[in-house]
């Protein structure tokens, strides 16, 4: 994690609540009888309704023990500095500027002033609420949607006041079972109203929301708000330059949630970080926004027309979205230069160029492999339980490979398993895993791969090239050339030194595994809509393969099974493989061939397909010959008679395969 110093009097982060919504005057709690608010304000306690304009003290440590209502005609002054301590009061406590009304929030980049709950855990207290005059949807002199107050005019050049350098923490209570406080609600806020340098921090429900308005935002920090971050409505059409999202709490909602009508705000430099997968751009409705310098990282889908509005109307970069661009471009908000936050932020950490020295991953950090990531020969890799590594979805500039004489070692377990994706998971986005060992390959010794020229193969069947335990890959299969891809794993005469279990392959464009050679085994695969084989072996491997399970609900995959060339006799071990649009099982290309027990096939057109006019006898199923018949009309394909009936192969306990980025 990075560190953003900031010197904030010994105050770690400074917390602005904005309210969902505006609470009516008769509900304001009301001073001790003998003491009016200014009074209270003295000796540092906020609540009640201002009476006259007011200036707080940065020398004083103020207690929000109430709502703290600014009203029509006067304003609230708030010096550098100033650190005001919410109760933890929930709905009951926040602060409120009504219409008409000012704050003027005048934190420097040195000495921001700091809102805040004293444990500033999310959902405290309610926020930052801000209630102006130019024009909204809901239309003139609207209520807002909790608490009631008034908002929405004709003045769009409207004046609520400043504010600058404001660190708000412990947000989004709870209103009832459809609404939450925000950090900041701007209600109907105006473009005269100046506001730049806010940090809200772990809240429990959206960073900041607009409700129509025109008002303007620069340089904005959001961390592990619950719901939005960046949230409007109403027809807001105001512009937020520099923004800086970071999600690393499961379940957030997303980075920006657009709805309702679209009158075309503008997010110019936006960078979003997430190490829990989840949606970045939401649009409901008609909504839209035009986005420049808009960098993604770490989130699972793009963009969401959740109401299947036009794409027309999200405009990034120029043109029309594309729900399949994981708009992963490098970052444009750098949160390391603004002193006036003091918050841990997650380290993306790129991955790329040549490992020559033992190198550790940190399951801590959020990793991206932007380019081609190699280990060296003597080089070791070593990724530990729950580290996730985005892909760049780059194609073939994209992979990770293990020379011969290099190791990898990844230590997933089932609770935390290691997971390497491109953000959206799509076939062809990157390359894979590709191992190259020293074990015997027909094509002879220090030969060369298809893919990435790497050198493989020689006498050592025993060769280890690391170990990997619980491992999801998602997205590969990226297209070398007409007639090549990258797979899932490649494993070129990999030897049997080699510790493989637990490996997921999802959403490949080409294979799941494919195995150049080499001696070595692997235990519980789970292949899932791979485009190619999910299983294929060329070259002579003769290792042996235990429980794999195999999923083909998309149209136009190749097999199940692709083996090719001699027949070295690989062993499969409880196989399941089921298919729901048809396809072909089991393919074996010139002498290929296997011994497979534990079969169990359903959906497939064609359960065998002996390509080349291979010797039956070359595959034995259940220690026979393969049992089958000539399809009406083929030469080389195959139903099993017997042998394909086997009981399906049990995963209900393989949660490990539903983990993602």
């Amino acid at each position: 994690m990075k560190k953003l110093t900031v010197k904030i009097l010994g105050l770690a982060i400074l917390a602005i609540p904005f309210l969902s919504s505006c609470s009516d005057d008769d509900d304001d709690p009301v001073p001790t009888p003998g003491e009016t608010v200014i009074e209270l304000l003295k000796s540092g306690e906020m609540k009640g309704t201002l009476t006259e304009d007011y200036t707080l003290d940065a020398s004083v440590q103020y207690d929000l023990s109430g709502s703290f209502i600014i009203p029509e005609g006067l304003t609230l002054t708030i010096p550098a500095g100033t650190e005001i301590i919410a109760d933890n009061g929930g709905t009951d406590v926040y602060i409120a500027v009504l219409m008409g009304a000012k704050i003027n929030i005048n934190g420097t980049t040195s000495s921001p002033v700091v809102m805040t709950s004293a444990s500033k855990n999310s959902g405290d207290w309610g926020g930052l609420t801000i209630c102006g005059k130019a024009t909204t949807t809901a239309g003139a002199n609207s209520e807002a949607e909790v608490g009631g107050f008034i908002y929405g005019g004709t003045d769009d050049a409207d004046n609520s006041g400043s504010i600058k350098n404001l660190v708000i923490t412990g947000t989004g209570a709870q209103i009832n079972s459809e609404s939450q406080y925000n950090g900041v609600s701007f209600y109907a806020v105006g473009s005269g109203t100046s506001v730049e340098n806010i940090a809200v921090i772990n809240g429990a429900d959206d960073g900041v929301e607009f409700f129509g308005g025109t008002v303007s935002v620069t340089n904005l920090f959001l961390q592990n708000n619950e719901d939005d971050a960046i949230d409007w409505t109403e027809g807001w059409s105001g512009t937020i330059t520099n923004a800086y999202v970071e999600h690393t709490i499961e379940d957030f909602s997303t980075v920006i949630e657009g709805d309702k009508v679209n009158n075309n705000p503008k997010i110019i430099n936006l960078t979003a970080v997430s190490t829990t997968g989840g949606t970045a751009l939401q649009f409901k409705k008609e909504s839209g926004a035009t986005i420049t310098g808009l960098s993604l990282s770490g989130y699972a889908v793009s963009i969401d027309m959740k109401d299947n509005g036009p794409l027309a109307n999200v405009v990034i970069e120029g043109v029309a979205a594309e729900l399949t661009n994981s708009y992963n471009a490098t970052a444009t908000v750098d949160p390391s230069n603004w002193t006036w936050v003091d918050a841990e932020v997650a380290i993306v950490e790129e991955l790329s160029g040549n490992v020559t020295g033992d190198v550790t991953l940190d399951a801590s950090k959020a990793y991206r492999l932007t380019s081609s990531y190699i280990v060296e020969d003597g080089a070791s890799l070593t990724i530990p339980a729950g580290t996730k590594i985005h892909a760049t979805a780059g194609g073939t500039e994209v992979y990770i490979a293990v020379l011969m004489g290099g190791s990898i070692h990844i230590n997933g377990t089932s609770e935390k398993p290691v997971v390497i994706a491109s953000d959206l998971g799509q076939p062809g986005d990157w390359g894979g895993l590709t191992i190259c060992g020293k074990a015997t390959t027909t094509a002879g010794a220090n030969s060369e791969a298809e893919v990435g020229g790497f050198i493989y193969g020689g006498s050592t069947d025993d060769d280890n090239s690391g170990s990997i335990q619980y491992l999801v890959i998602k997205g590969t299969g990226a297209q070398i050339n007409s007639e090549s891809q990258y797979n899932g794993v490649s494993l070129y005469a990999v030897g049997s030194g080699t510790s493989i279990s637990n490996v997921a392959v999802i959403d490949g464009s080409d294979d799941g595994i494919e195995f150049f050679g080499g001696t070595v085994a692997v235990s519980n695969l789970y292949l899932e809509n791979n485009e190619d084989d999910s299983v294929d072996w060329t070259e002579g491997w003769n290792g042996k393969i235990t429980n794999t399970y195999i999923s083909h609900t998309i149209e136009g995959f190749s097999t199940a099974f692709e083996g090719d060339k001699i027949n070295n006799n690989p062993q499969f071990e409880n196989v399941t493989a089921i298919s729901t649009v048809g396809g072909t099982a089991l393919q074996f290309k010139k002498e290929s061939g296997a011994t497979i027990t534990g079969l169990h096939l359903v959906g497939y057109d064609i359960d065998l397909d002996m390509k080349d006019a291979g010797a039956l006898t070359n595959v034995q199923i259940e220690s026979a010959t393969a049992d089958a018949n000539l399809l009406t009309g083929e030469t080389s394909k195959y139903q099993l008679n017997s042998g394909k009936d086997a009981e399906a192969l049990d995963i209900s306990a393989w949660s490990w395969i539903e983990a993602s980025l």
